[in-house]
Formats: structure tokens, C-alpha cells, sequence
């Protein structure tokens, strides 16, 4: 997730007028059919299962819309913060219901130390709309990411990640063609805006989620959801450095804290890696299964 973590600031490092909506078709329509020309050999023989596929699609799809119009209404950090906080809270939540149980209490206070470190980093400074509908986007792009990391866990145990990833997100670029096509995307035509869109789809799409996918066959939902509370800090450490962005006393203290809480929840999830790798060499999410 720390490749995720730059697309706020390649956005920014473009043209102006950027739609968001098509930002998050593109990357997906590059990133996904990039990673499957990378993950083709993986793919060969394999048989994916289409309804967790299906519904991963759908949820990466529905992310798009659902985050950068949480963004575009309460603000980057605002949207961010409250889309990155609310991913690990569904997460945990739709375990249950998916016969994967209810995270420990060592996943909670972590998770919570994270939050709380997210809002102290990418607190918003003003000028955010403070109405209801930016906030329910960006918890509907939070639960759209629950969503998906669940529907791609089993698969991703049993099938290459990698190869999983580019068929979720091939699919979900697909389902948002629709919608490009109503959008202004003659920018994509400059040199920054080429140079923008590359690195969102090569970078922060397919290179992020072929490692990302690596992670979840051997991690949990609940601590991968978690750990993906990096990004918002790579974001706002991004806007620091290369965009000038004030660093303050209270954002110093966040990223402390996410960084307890993610070792934290790190340490868990080796321990549980390394318990499933005792357990006959299967991954984690193989072992999960056939154990509930």
C-alpha cells in the first residue's frame, strides 16, 4: 500500500482539471490488463472461481466512484482518513458472516492506535464541505475494499496472486467503461497527464496489488485491511516533501502511533504465517478454510 500512497500526489503533480472519476477507470484499465500480460503464465491452467471473482470486480469497480467522490466532496484528507479507517472496521465486521470469526483483541487496539494516528497525520486543515455525503462516499469506498479483500482471499490461497489481482481488476475496469466514456479524458494527451496516468496504472495499480495480493494468501483480511492504513501516511509524508505541505507536531505524533499499531498488527500477522507454515505448508487462507 505504500505504492497507493502516491496517487494523491501524482494527481496533484499533473494537469489540472483531472476528472476524478476517470482517474480511477484508467488506472484500473492500464494497472489490471498490465498485470495480466505480467501474471499470463500463472494463469494458464487455472481455473479461477467466477463469484468471488465477480464480486471482487464489483467492489473494485464501486471503489472508484465511491472514494474519489468522497474526496472530491470532503477533501482528500478527510476522504482518505475516513476511507482507510472504515476498510479494517468492515473488514473485521464481515468476518463473522463470513465464517472467519471476529478479530482478536490485539487487532483491536492496534487497529485503533492506527486510526488514531491517520486522523492526527492527515487531519484536515479547512476547507473541506463538512456535509453527510462526501463522508458516506468514503465510507461506501471503505466497505467496497472489505469487500474485495474478502472475495479475493480464498481465491488468492489457492490460485497466483498476482494472476488473481489482474483478473479483479481487468474485471473492474471493464464494468467502469461506462462511465469513462462520459468523461473528459483529453488531458490523458499531455505529457504530464500520460506520465500521470502511467504511474498510477504500472505503479500504484498493478505493482501495488500484485503485492498486495502476495500478502493477503498468507495474511488475514482484518490485518491486511489494517496494514493498508500506511497509505494515507505515505500520502500525507508525500505532500511534505515533494508538494511543500506543512509538517506539524500533532502529525508527528500520527505517524508514531500508525507505526506502533502496524508493528503490532505485523507481529500478529507473522505469528500467524508462521503457524500456518507449521501446518503442512499450506497458506494462511488454505488453512483458514479447512479449518472452519
Amino acid at each position: 500500500m505504500v505504492l497507493t500512497g502516491t496517487t494523491g500526489t501524482a494527481q496533484a503533480l499533473g494537469p489540472d482539471g483531472i476528472d476524478p472519476t476517470a482517474v480511477g477507470a484508467l488506472r484500473l484499465l492500464i494497472g489490471g490488463p498490465a498485470l495480466l500480460a505480467f501474471s499470463y503464465r500463472g494463469l494458464r491452467g487455472q481455473r479461477l472461481p467466477w463469484r468471488p471473482m465477480l464480486v471482487a470486480a464489483v467492489a473494485m469497480a464501486a471503489y472508484q466512484p465511491f472514494f474519489f467522490g468522497g474526496t472530491d466532496r470532503a477533501g482528500v484528507a478527510v476522504g482518505t482518513i475516513v476511507t482507510m479507517a472504515s476498510a479494517p472496521v468492515f473488514a473485521g465486521l464481515l468476518g463473522p458472516l463470513l465464517g472467519r470469526g471476529l478479530p482478536d483483541l490485539r487487532w483491536t487496539a492496534a487497529t485503533a492506535l492506527a486510526v488514531g494516528g491517520v486522523v492526527l497525520v492527515a487531519a484536515p486543515t479547512g476547507g473541506a464541505d463538512t456535509g453527510p455525503v462526501g463522508p458516506l462516499f468514503s465510507l461506501g469506498a471503505g466497505l467496497s475494499y472489505a469487500v474485495f479483500a474478502h472475495a479475493t482471499k480464498d481465491v488468492v490461497a489457492r490460485h497466483p496472486p498476482a494472476a488473481v489481482m489482474a483478473v479483479a481488476l481487468t474485471g473492474a475496469g471493464v464494468l467502469l467503461l461506462p462511465l469513462l466514456m462520459r468523461a473528459d479524458v483529453s488531458w490523458v494527451a499531455t505529457a504530464g497527464g500520460t506520465a500521470s496516468i502511467l504511474h498510477l496504472g504500472l505503479f500504484a495499480t498493478a505493482g501495488a496489488y500484485a503485492l498486495y495480493g502476495r500478502g493477503l494468501a498468507r495474511v488475514p483480511v482484518a490485518e491486511t485491511t489494517t496494514l493498508s492504513l500506511v497509505e494515507p501516511v505515505v500520502a500525507a509524508l508525500l505532500g511534505l516533501l515533494v508538494l511543500g505541505e506543512r509538517f506539524t507536531g500533532p502529525m508527528a505524533v500520527g505517524a508514531v502511533l500508525v507505526a506502533v499499531g502496524l508493528m503490532a498488527v505485523g507481529s500478529s500477522a507473522r505469528s500467524t504465517a508462521a503457524s500456518s507454515d507449521g501446518n503442512g505448508g499450506r497458506p494462511v487462507g488454505q488453512a483458514e478454510v479447512q479449518s472452519r
